[in-house]
């Protein structure tokens, strides 16, 4: 999509979410409240990636705001950052009901959004939170043996991208060994984008 040269990214993604807003693509927009775009900052170098909205997010409009989020926001203080100096979306941007995964169709319905996203924001890095967000860039692996590595990918429509695949906040909080993984993955981020401003 080209958008004037000297419209800011901010400027871009309101534009963006009005058109996202008005999506009926899938069948989720019908059963959910509202669509939840993402939020945080348009020029961030860091872009956190989760699969979809839950209740609250659901309630509230923002990305990542029930136990999860929070936890998200514990560990982004603790490598001196805060959800203002990231950018912070869904893969699908609707709520799926009860919670269920989103459906192939759903995920391919809301695609097109994502990667639009991704080009207004050109980050730096971006940081898949669970299965579902890695396997839309990284098909065919497995978190176990992807978590906490660098993966450098050209995907057509976005250009060469680094990803950094983490285990989703929600599945970490009720267990222990992934939570103590989680931390300590989420810990590297910053030597993570040290390296790749290293090496472009």
């Amino acid at each position: 999509k080209s958008y004037p040269s000297n419209m800011s990214k901010k400027a871009r993604l309101e534009k963006l979410n009005q058109k996202m807003s008005a999506c009926s693509a899938c069948t989720l927009r019908s059963g959910c409240s509202r669509v939840v775009f993402g939020e945080g900052d348009p020029e961030a170098e860091i872009m956190f990636i989760g699969e979809a909205p839950g209740k609250k997010e659901d309630e509230t409009g923002h990305p990542f705001v029930g136990a999860a989020g929070k936890f998200l926001n514990e560990m982004l203080s603790e490598i001196k950052l805060r959800r203002e100096d990231v950018y912070i979306a869904n893969v699908c941007k609707c709520r799926p009901p009860e919670n269920r995964d989103p459906s192939p169709e759903e995920i391919a319905s809301c695609w097109p959004w994502l990667l639009e996203q991704i080009r207004i924001i050109q980050p730096r890095l971006i940081v898949t939170l669970g299965r579902h967000s890695m396997e839309r860039f990284l098909e065919g692996q497995k978190i176990s043996q992807m978590h906490g590595t660098l993966v450098i990918k050209t995907i057509p429509e976005i250009g060469q991208q680094n990803f950094y695949t983490l285990y989703h906040p929600a599945a970490a909080l009720y267990n222990g060994g992934m939570r103590q993984t989680l931390l300590e993955d989420f810990k590297k981020i910053p030597k993570v984008l040290e390296k790749i401003k290293k090496e472009s």
